[in-house]
């Protein structure tokens, strides 16, 4: 399995979680969490496949994938109980599905040509679109609308002009570099309590 393949499929399982687990804090049915668990696992990268033009998007092909999106949802369904903190474990799992897919939605927009906007947009879309989704289903406000106390979409977009800035060197360097710079910023920014500006009055 290559890189890209073995992050692929880490990313979209950890999103998986962090849609069951957002299901299993609002009460959902097994029905609810499953659904929960597949918009936010396939939701952010199948936007990215349409917007560069790779169509039907990439985890619609992957029928092993969609049963291990399946299986995380149903698991985490029934052993929620022994995964610590809801919100901890959530925002942990949250950070790791944005940093992968951020990387490598960067990387799906320099392998179709983008220039680096829409590199950066490629990459921004792909991390935190399944997190809309999931949020608006569970009647959130999407947290690229408003995130309090932490960076999200800023640090998706940095990771993503990372991968950009390093492709050329060595692209696998390039993957892990931008998602530990999504990383570092996402956590880092809740730690220094750094965060956009909100208007004032």
């Amino acid at each position: 399995m290559d890189l890209v393949a073995f992050l692929n499929g880490l990313g979209t399982l950890t999103f998986a979680a962090t849609g069951a687990l957002v299901g299993v804090r609002k009460r959902f049915d097994l029905i609810g969490v499953m659904i929960l668990a597949s918009v936010t696992a396939v939701g952010g990268g199948s936007i990215r496949d349409v917007v560069v033009g790779f169509l039907p998007p990439a985890a619609l092909r992957d029928d092993a994938l969609l049963w291990g999106v399946a299986l995380t949802g149903v698991a985490t369904f029934y052993l929620h109980r022994y995964l610590g903190r809801l919100e901890r474990t959530l925002y942990a799992l949250d950070t790791l599905g944005l940093a992968l897919f951020a990387a490598l939605g960067a990387e799906r927009g320099l392998t179709y040509g983008l220039g680096v906007w829409g590199v950066v947009f490629a990459g921004t879309v792909s991390g935190v679109g399944g997190g809309v989704l999931r949020d608006v289903l569970s009647g959130e406000v999407p947290g690229i609308l408003y995130r309090a106390g932490d960076l999200y979409a800023s640090a998706a977009a940095a990771g993503a002009l990372v991968v950009y800035l390093l492709y050329g060197l060595d692209p696998g360097l390039s993957l892990v570099a931008g998602a530990l710079t999504t990383m570092l910023l996402r956590f880092g920014s809740r730690w220094w309590g750094l965060r956009l500006p909100v208007p004032r009055g």
